[in-house]
């Protein structure tokens, strides 16, 4: 893979999550319908970048998804929490240590919100590669 076409990936694996952060602090929820939409967006970005079409395409497909996934996650996770101390979500995401942002994940997300999370990166397999 060219380097553009990662620094591409990046810059999309950024967008994406701030634009679930923005609709999950919108909608004071977690959002995680967004997964398919970050989904979309790597498959997209990889066709973009001319990556060629096969299994390895896939992966990076699902690995950007997973980024996005795990990026939106914490830094949501942290929004909820920042907002009852009157913090913004990247002030809270700074502050917030790995330990606890598991906690508050799991007891943030339902298992509707897993399956979501697991069907973006399904959608992220199959429309990548």
């Amino acid at each position: 893979m060219h380097w553009s076409t990662l620094l591409l990936l990046l810059l999309g694996i950024a967008g994406c999550a701030a634009l679930w952060v923005l609709v999950s602090m919108a909608t004071v929820g977690t959002a995680s319908w967004m997964a398919v939409v970050a989904a979309l967006d790597a498959a997209l970005l990889l066709r973009l970048g001319r990556v060629r079409s096969g299994p390895l395409r896939a992966v990076w497909g699902v690995l950007a998804t997973a980024a996005c996934i795990a990026l939106s996650v914490w830094v949501v996770v942290a929004g909820l929490l920042g907002r009852m101390l009157g913090l913004t979500p990247w002030e809270a995401a700074l502050k917030l240590g790995p330990q606890h942002a598991w906690v508050l994940a799991q007891t943030a997300h339902s298992a509707a919100d897993l399956a979501w999370l697991a069907a973006g990166l399904v959608i992220a397999a199959v429309l990548s590669r």
